[in-house]
């Protein structure tokens, strides 16, 4: 045998190692970090190490029916959180709610058959899953699906599995509802069994919440005879404690004030900022775009560098909202606790699954302001569930017959658009509300969601600063006595105001606590995150683009054009671009006019501004119809394989320019009216016709 030499040994050692290393990554090192490790969540049911294994989840915790959400936006999440609750309360279920990203999904062919699984799914965008279903959504709806290979026979490996299904989708959207219907067909084609319908509500419609409660009843009943239940009287269970800590102080390090999760109280907040985290910016610049007294619009520049946030062209940002001072006011002082909002209480979960909404301990002051959605829509089954709390008979009966009367629902509440606070005032003529368990109520109202603004510059031109443009919203209701304000637009347009050096901003009547949680939103901050979109320009440069935007859904198309110019300057060669473009007058509410000349200079030609200024003529002019004078040029570009671009309002502008585009394509190829429709349908499917839509 060979004499082994130092080089020999020496290779032999590092094979070794390599070895050991391979066999014991993600057991002794290499293990995935839970990405919101810092997040509040952590604190609060979502423990490191916990298990993905939803059965075993619900045997350690004794449960029988699991309830699944896909959420964006909190929508679909209060929806779960909701039948969790009533299934417990009046059926006698021992339920638990559960995110789609927090279990695997390769042994759902071995759920029990004596549990039941509800999926609350909410589409996004254009048929898309939301952030927290997507790996669901592939996996389940894959060609193919590899389960665990413990259940199910002939080609039916989900043959055990009884499942319940809710969608939330916006009927102005060309996929409807669709993450909703594909999943249901998904599992139907798999073998398991639904119970009821597969319901859906409509968001486009308004009817989301009615909707909801009607499909939820006859579930209910067909989950009943399924399962063998009965019902019984609802009774109010909490399910969470909430206790007051006299002998704390607010001042104390370890209280939480605001601040979204533990890193952000100890004052060293760090990344991957995202959904669960959100980076404090500065704002480096704001102004005024309007030039008109009574309305606004922001134009905003967040600086992101030193944050490790990026973003692409096309992108949005996430700007987390805090309440205003004056509906805080409001709300602590109808349920009667004004005098001690700043007292310390500690919220936990009375069940291993239940997750609390936000960090403590905490105040009652700060979990109104930074942490409930108290300006939000009133649902009328939140309004039933509080009758038995009211401070007299007449407010009771007021409320009971709210909570079962949905035409006396709509005239009272719905339709004058009033939050929870203001329902009270009005039932109960301003008397305080003060025997609602503090519980109640964060079950009840869904927690403050960012709200995401379409990111107006480029990446191209200015990587670390994200550009907002954002008109501020007020709406006057018909026989109402109040406007109403949207809490972000608001909440910025105070931060313009102290930029520009109001020491006290009030924007209508609003005020806000804008140097945040122990001032540590001082020097101008906002709290935001960045959230990738498919909103995209061509990969190619000389690729024509056709962009219609009136208002501020203008925003993403300043972004491309601005990286168009850029592009031009730099010595690439840019195709056509065109911009259509509508506002009320130029003289008032023309976003970026100046601008525009500039992008001009750069592009030449190959720049077109199309204008419609609706209210400079006798007669309206919308980019609907600008779109129609201009049908020759527009299909030209078409046939050149132009993107064509929709950013505003879903509801009545974006599905006018669709109907509009299926017209040009077919007059101008002298095709029958459906083939044009067919062949936009197919610029969808292709993705050459893209929207970055709102209701």
């Amino acid at each position: 045998m060979a004499q082994l030499d130092t080089l020999d040994l020496i290779v032999l050692a590092v094979l070794l190692t390599g070895t050991v290393a391979y066999f014991t990554k993600g057991t002794y090192w290499g293990i995935p970090k839970d990405p919101y490790a810092g997040s509040y969540a952590g604190a609060n049911g979502a423990k490191a190490g916990r298990t993905r294994n939803i059965y075993e989840k619900m045997d350690e915790s004794s449960k029988n029916c699991v309830i699944f959400y896909g959420s964006q936006t909190g929508t679909a999440e209060d929806y779960a959180s909701r039948l969790a609750k009533e299934g417990s309360s009046r059926f006698g279920l021992k339920t638990m709610v559960a995110d789609l990203e927090d279990y695997d999904y390769e042994n759902l062919d071995t759920f029990p058959d004596d549990k039941v699984a509800m999926f609350v799914l909410a589409t996004y965008g254009e048929g898309e899953p939301t952030d927290n279903a997507v790996d669901f959504y592939e996996f389940v709806t894959g060609e193919e699906v590899s389960f665990s290979g413990a259940g199910g026979e002939d080609g039916k490996p989900l043959a055990s599995l009884k499942y319940v299904a809710f969608g939330l989708g916006n009927n102005t959207y060309e996929h409807y509802n669709s993450m909703v219907r594909r999943v249901n067909a998904a599992f139907e084609r798999l073998g398991a069994m639904r119970i009821g319908e597969a319901g859906e509500g409509d968001d486009g419609a308004g009817t989301m919440e009615e909707d909801f409660l009607a499909w939820k009843e006859p579930m209910w009943s067909a989950l009943s005879e399924k399962m063998g239940l009965e019902e019984r009287e609802a009774v109010y269970e909490p399910v969470f404690s909430v206790t007051e800590k006299e002998d704390m102080s607010a001042e104390a390090d370890e209280v939480y004030l605001g601040e979204p999760n533990k890193n952000h109280l100890e004052g060293h907040s760090k990344g991957p900022y995202n959904a669960h985290n959100p980076y404090i910016a500065p704002i480096a610049e704001s102004r005024e775009v309007f030039t008109v007294r009574d309305r606004n619009c922001l134009h905003m520049e967040i600086d992101i560098s030193g944050s490790n946030l990026s973003y692409q062209t096309g992108d949005h940002v996430a700007v987390w909202p805090t309440n205003a001072g004056k509906e805080v006011d409001r709300f602590l002082n109808i349920i009667g606790i004004s005098d001690k909002r700043h007292m310390v209480i500690s919220v936990k979960g009375l069940d291993a699954t239940a997750k609390v909404p936000f960090p403590t301990p905490t105040t009652y002051d700060a979990a109104v302001r930074y942490h409930m959605e108290i300006g939000g829509p009133v649902s009328r089954q939140f309004v039933s569930s509080l009758a038995a709390f009211a401070p007299d008979e007449a407010s009771k009966t007021e409320m009971t017959k709210l909570g079962s009367d949905k035409d006396y629902f709509h005239e009272k509440i719905s339709k004058l658009y009033l939050n929870i606070a203001q329902v009270l005032e009005k039932v109960s003529g301003g008397r305080s509300w003060t025997n609602i368990p503090f519980s109640l109520l964060i079950e009840g109202i869904p927690k403050i969601q960012p709200r995401y603004y379409s990111i107006s510059s480029s990446s191209l031109v200015q990587k670390d600063k994200v550009s907002i443009t954002a008109v501020v919203e007020e709406v006057t209701i018909p026989g109402g006595e109040h406007i109403v304000r949207g809490v972000t637009t608001n909440y910025l347009l105070a931060l313009k105001q102290k930029q520009h050096g109001d020491p006290n901003p009030d924007p209508h009547g609003l005020t806000y606590a804008i140097t945040g949680p122990r001032n540590k939103y001082d020097g101008i901050h906002v709290p935001v995150h960045v959230r990738h979109s498919n909103f995209k320009l061509p990969s190619d440069p000389s690729k024509p683009i056709i962009m219609v935007g009136p208002g501020s859904g203008v925003a993403p198309f300043r972004g491309f054009i601005q990286e168009r110019a850029a592009q031009a300057k730099a010595g690439e060669k840019v195709g056509k671009t065109i911009l259509f473009y509508g506002c009320r007058r130029s003289s008032e509410d023309f976003l970026y006019k100046d601008e525009w000349n500039t992008y001009k200079e750069a592009l030449g030609p190959n720049f077109e501004l199309i204008t419609a200024f609706s209210r400079e003529q006798s007669q309206k002019v919308y980019v609907q119809q600008r779109l129609k004078e201009y049908a020759k040029l527009v299909n030209e570009l078409l046939l050149q394989k132009a993107n064509f671009y929709v950013c505003g309002d879903a509801s009545n502008m974006a599905r006018e320019v669709s109907t509009v585009l299926g017209q040009i394509i077919a007059e101008q190829r002298g095709v029958p009216a459906a083939k044009g429709e067919e062949v936009v349908k197919a610029m969808r499917s292709s993705n050459q016709y893209q929207e970055d839509v709102w209701s």
